[in-house]
């Protein structure tokens, strides 16, 4: 049965995992999508912009420019780095004015977010149909001609542009003037670089991000949920099985008393003593009593301290503790147990329902013997201090694990460490001894050490 539930749990863990492995995977795909639209969006509007008619007369001046410094370069008056570099100051020269129109142009579309622009010259080329002339060739590094100056690794591509012309100048060759042509070949590159889109794309997915991880959270929360379910069904289960095999020897104690003071009322000697007679026969009347509440006990288990319904009286604390200590050594009569009567010597007049607060004592008492050693020693103490009856009850038993003693007083928790799994028990006599305690508006507290016993202190105010 251990194996089937570890084997559900793991399961149910690994489809999970599963579950949000693909749900992650289609989140990131949703995600390339919406970058891709976003990116795609921003790059027809820019588009739009680039085409305008008076940023394409600053691209007229600009190329105009060129094709006078490339006339120039073939009467051998310029170089091809002079071409760059006056080229370079030209589109300088143009840029302030290319910047403000852009700006103006990006406004009126009103995208909702910064975006900058920039053109690269990538290369300048003369064709030849014998060998070209490469006037320019950006390499890794191009050069920008017009818009902002940001890193090409933060950018996107929005387009590349190539353009012809045929170029006539004049050429000035032994003295002759001739008129001559050439082709030109220049290619540029536009980017952009829009600010923050990786916060615009994620509130875009806003909703999605949400719904994903709400979903998440509920599917982990049934999970959850339902393990815990399954392992607390599991363990009443369990519990069950173990109270249909227990529920004798649970009940053995006041039996084997009963049984005990029955046959001690046979003997003659026992007859002709009246006193001994009574006080045997008042001990069949109390385990009687015992037996029959004792059942009621174990079928309304589940009771928290608020629904039990206590019948109080008042009770003589030397005389209650006699009587329980008497009764409990004739349970117990053959075992080695010794108990030490430590009650106060004052009288105290307490008041408490007298079945349930034995039954309480009681349970305490029989774990002292169940867990106890070859030789067993009980120390009851009760003291009166601030009002309050301290009873101090004390055992040199083979003790609790520290980690275990916060759930000692847990509904069906039992010690399993050591030999401690091979006593029978239903794991409800000190859960039920606390809600009895707190009925009664006290406290129960437990200090045990290994190898060396365990105490338990209860404080139940007197009045």
């Amino acid at each position: 049965m251990k194996n089937k539930t570890t084997i559900l749990i793991s399961t149910a863990i690994l489809v999970l995992i599963a579950l949000s492995s693909i749900q992650a995977y289609l989140i990131n795909n949703t995600y390339q999508l919406k970058k891709k639209a976003f990116i795609n969006e921003t790059t027809d509007v820019i588009s739009v912009i680039d085409d305008n008619t008076k940023l394409d007369s600053l691209y007229n001046i600009w190329g105009d420019n060129l094709k006078n410094y490339i006339a120039d370069y073939k009467n051998n008056r310029l170089s091809k780095h002079q071409i760059v570099s006056r080229s370079k100051e030209k589109s300088d020269s143009l840029n302030t004015e290319f910047k403000k129109i852009f700006k103006a142009e990006l406004k009126k579309v009103n995208l909702g977010y910064d975006v900058d622009f920039k053109m690269n010259l990538t290369s300048v080329v003369l064709l030849d149909k014998v060998k070209n002339d490469t006037i320019f060739s950006a390499g890794k590094k191009e050069l920008r001609l017009f818009g902002e100056d940001f890193e090409d690794k933060n950018a996107k591509t929005i387009n590349n542009a190539k353009w012809f012309s045929e170029q006539e100048f004049v050429e000035k060759i032994k003295d002759e003037i001739k008129i001559n042509t050439f082709d030109l070949e220049v290619k540029t590159e536009n980017k952009i670089v829009i600010k923050d889109w990786k916060s615009i794309v994620y509130k875009r997915m806003a909703f999605l991000f949400f719904a994903s991880v709400l979903i998440f959270l509920i599917v982990i929360g049934l999970l959850y949920y339902a393990i815990k379910n399954l392992i607390t069904q599991k363990k009443i289960t369990a519990i069950k099985t173990d109270f249909i095999n227990n529920i004798t020897h649970e009940l053995k104690t006041p039996l084997a008393t009963l049984s005990i003071a029955s046959k001690s009322l046979k003997k003659e000697e026992i007859k002709n003593n009246e006193v001994i007679f009574n006080s045997t026969l008042n001990i069949v009347d109390r385990q009687n009593e015992r037996l029959q509440k004792l059942i009621d006990q174990v079928m309304t288990n589940s009771l928290s301290s608020r629904e039990i319904i206590l019948n109080k009286e008042q009770v003589i604390d030397n005389e209650y503790f006699k009587n329980l200590i008497d009764d409990f050594k004739l349970s117990v009569q053959q075992q080695d147990v010794t108990i030490v009567n430590n009650v106060c010597s004052a009288e105290v007049l307490l008041r408490i329902d007298k079945f349930h607060f034995t039954t309480a004592l009681l349970n305490i008492l029989e774990n002292a013997v169940k867990y106890g050693s070859a030789s067993i020693k009980i120390t009851i103490e009760t003291k009166h201090i601030n009002g309050e009856y301290c009873i101090n009850i004390t055992d040199n038993g083979i003790g609790i694990p520290e980690k275990n003693l916060p759930l000692i007083f847990d509904k069906f928790y039992r010690v399993t460490e050591g030999n401690l799994h091979n006593v029978k028990g239903l794991g409800l006599g000190l859960y039920y001894t606390n809600q009895i305690i707190k009925a009664h508006n006290g406290s129960i507290a437990i200090h045990s050490q290994l190898h060396k016993g365990t105490t338990f202190t209860i404080k139940t105010p007197i009045n």
